[in-house]
């Protein structure tokens, strides 16, 4: 799972090798310890937990970048390793 970006300590990441079972476009963030899976499309969490501060952040950043999220995913779904996006700034 290679990160895709980097910002205020949040790491962003999305799977390419294993896509049998993620069928919603979503991507990975960690941030000290926590871990959570958030929808491309709305910014919700589908699974774990971020502070809120850092979600706000990401869902600012993924409303941003959701073109380029989404052709992330494509690439991820066909296997293909996604391309860096730049941090929120």
């Amino acid at each position: 799972m290679p990160t895709i970006s980097m910002f205020y300590g949040i790491l962003v990441a999305i799977f390419y090798e294993d896509t049998g079972r993620h069928n919603k476009p979503h991507i990975h963030i960690r941030y000290q310890g926590y871990k959570a899976s958030v929808s491309i499309k709305d910014g919700t969490i589908l699974a774990g937990d971020i502070p809120i501060k850092q979600l706000r952040m990401v869902q600012v950043w993924i409303d941003i970048h959701k073109e380029e999220l989404l052709a992330d995913w494509e690439l991820a779904a066909a296997g293909e390793e996604p391309f860096r996006i730049a941090p929120l700034q």
